[in-house]
């Protein structure tokens, strides 16, 4: 099976279901344990820390860049020291393959 990070994310406009609880706890075994189901399982979501501003936007920016290669776009919230990601398919209400494509790059750009 084609590693997360490596994939490409699939456009979706609706009309597709999103992922049920078992396909979601699936996927979460294919990212950092540091990744959360919420919202009742149509989201998902990540804490970072970094050192300091500079390297809390790099990252910010990085993932900006992912973000728009991909057409698939997080929630984020942003401070001196830390960033939450918040992936969630707003087209289905609810999770898509597309929100742990991104998570897994996002993991991959952290090393």
């Amino acid at each position: 099976m084609e590693a997360l990070k490596e994939r490409k994310c699939v456009p979706c406009e609706g009309g597709v279901r999103p992922l049920d609880a078992a396909q979601a706890t699936g996927m979460m075994k294919l990212l950092h344990g540091d990744w959360q189901l919420v919202e009742d399982g149509k989201a998902i979501r990540r804490a970072l820390k970094f050192p300091d501003f500079w390297r809390t936007m790099s990252f910010v920016n990085a993932i900006a860049h992912v973000a728009n290669v991909e057409d698939h776009h997080p929630d984020l919230e942003v401070g001196y020291n830390y960033c939450r990601i918040r992936f969630s398919t707003h087209a289905i209400g609810g999770l898509s393959d597309n929100d742990f494509i991104c998570a897994a790059k996002a993991d991959a750009l952290l090393g």
